[in-house]
């Protein structure tokens, strides 16, 4: 009986316009090694918790969007479970060979490259990375980046126009989840965005649901 892959999500939206190129699907990974300070989703790094899902559920979900581009891959730190995200984008492209990708790392680029085999066989599947930690110091309002320090790096030549448009910020999305809670995705323009945001909600009876896109 062939070995199921299974991966630990902290949460996942079926589309998003802030976290790259396009229309995309975005998956947050559950865990980080990493301790950015001022991570605006400190919920995502242990690795204990999140839920998890085999590679062909995820697989489905994804195929099953059909006004979405691509994925773009968070956390939590993606090349943390590069094996299995490696295989899910192999499995969704035998149905999809056009579907996209893009992942956050922590890690610097040249870091991943002389990684194990299996982050090489992730970068190898990537169309775009967002490479480096997030550096509050250095914060910008930056095109799908949280600090000046972090690149878009283009893998392939899908996305390589991304190196020559406007470097501003894309914002962020708020969403209303099915059980009335609210969520938001994107990477804040403005450090203390998620305070901020939490407050003025508190103020007017709202609770914020707390899984939301690390900036790192």
């Amino acid at each position: 009986m062939a070995e199921v892959t299974l991966l630990s999500v902290a949460r996942r939206l079926d589309r998003c316009t802030v976290l790259g190129p396009g229309r995309r699907a975005v998956i947050w990974v559950q865990g980080c090694p990493l301790r950015c300070r001022g991570c605006v989703a400190a919920e995502t790094l242990p690795f204990e918790g999140g839920t998890t899902h085999t590679v062909d559920e995820l697989a489905d979900w994804l195929c099953g969007l059909p006004d979405v581009e691509g994925v773009t891959l968070s956390g939590g730190e993606p090349f943390s479970q590069a094996a299995g995200l490696a295989e899910l984008l192999d499995t969704v492209r035998t149905r999809r060979p056009d579907f996209s990708a893009m992942a956050y790392s922590g890690f610097r680029h040249e870091a991943l490259r002389r990684g194990g085999p299996e982050r090489l066989a992730l970068l190898r599947r990537l169309d775009l990375l967002v490479d480096g930690p997030y550096v509050a110091s250095l914060h910008g309002g930056l095109r799908w980046r949280g600090s000046s320090n972090q690149r878009i790096v283009a893998l392939t030549d899908r996305y390589a126009s991304t190196a020559t448009e406007p470097d501003i910020s894309a914002g962020v999305e708020l969403s209303v989840e099915a059980d009335g809670s609210l969520s938001w995705a994107g990477v804040p323009p403005a450090p203390g965005f998620r305070e901020g945001l939490e407050r003025q909600l508190a103020a007017r009876g709202f609770v914020l649901h707390i899984e939301a896109r690390r900036e790192s």
